[in-house]
């Protein structure tokens, strides 16, 4: 899908389809996201917490995030494959387009990057080579070290104001779809009416055009409890290892 056709297909999709994303890690995750039908699969660097088993997304290097995309490229299915451009990776427009077509070389059909204003130079070099691109601001978990420090943005005067600066800013560096993460329910509202590009929110409220989930939260696959906004209907982590420990006990007692 090329940088134009990207644009024009989201845009037409505001209003009028809700959009359900997820992400995946690994050729299993890719081919169990493909199959269920959304639209836009994510190669989070969110994987240094859930399948790296690191504390926070920094951490994370390019090198790994490429071998990650490769893995869920080859899973079977068709959709935007984002991928993100993990920390210390774009700063500079230089170092920005040379990560997203890393990336791309990789698998991946776009990229995205935290922040908005701050990093309009670097989003700007990278749409200028056509690669797709996807904003996220709100929470900025490539900021925040460890996991207790997430929490909702938006709830100030000057955040909220800063926040409607930065989807501004996204949209007029030509992503497709901006991702709000925890950002204030009204807030996101806000933001969601006055752009004209997807919304995709995460911990937001159920207000934006859609929403976007780390598969491992919603299918509980870790041994952590996932964010309450993930609601994972099963805990597959307590099933599996349930499966694992009769399997051991089966072989050790000889059944």
């Amino acid at each position: 899908m090329g940088a134009r056709s990207a644009i024009e297909t989201w845009r037409a999709w505001k209003g009028n389809r809700r959009i359900a994303a997820l992400t995946a890690y690994d050729y299993p995750t890719g081919a169990m996201a493909w199959a269920s039908g959304s639209p836009l699969v994510l190669v989070g660097d969110s994987l240094g917490m859930v399948a790296l088993g690191f504390e926070s997304t920094q951490p994370v290097t390019l090198d790994m995030m490429r071998h990650h995309v490769a893995a869920v490229a080859r899973a079977p299915g068709e959709g935007m494959l984002v991928a993100d451009l993990p920390n210390g990776t774009y700063e500079r427009p230089e170092a920005a387009v040379a990560s997203a077509q890393a990336l791309i070389e990789a698998g991946a059909t776009a990229v995205k990057a935290e922040g908005g204003r701050l990093i309009a130079d670097s989003v700007a070099a990278i749409r200028a080579e056509g690669i797709d691109y996807l904003g996220h601001i709100g929470l900025l978990p490539q900021s925040v070290a460890h996991p207790s420090g997430y929490k909702v943005v938006g709830k100030t005067p000057e955040e909220s104001q800063a926040l409607i600066a930065d989807a501004r800013a996204v949209q007029d560096q030509g992503a497709f779809a901006v991702v709000l993460e925890l950002v204030e329910p009204k807030l996101a509202q806000e933001i969601t009416e006055f752009l004209a590009i997807p919304t995709i929110g995460i911990g937001s409220g159920p207000y934006c055009d859609g929403e976007i989930l780390v598969t491992s939260d919603l299918l509980h696959l870790g041994p952590k409890n996932p964010p309450k906004h993930a609601r994972p209907p099963v805990n597959y982590h307590a099933l599996m290892t349930d499966t694992l420990c009769d399997w051991v006990r089966d072989v050790e007692e000889r059944v």
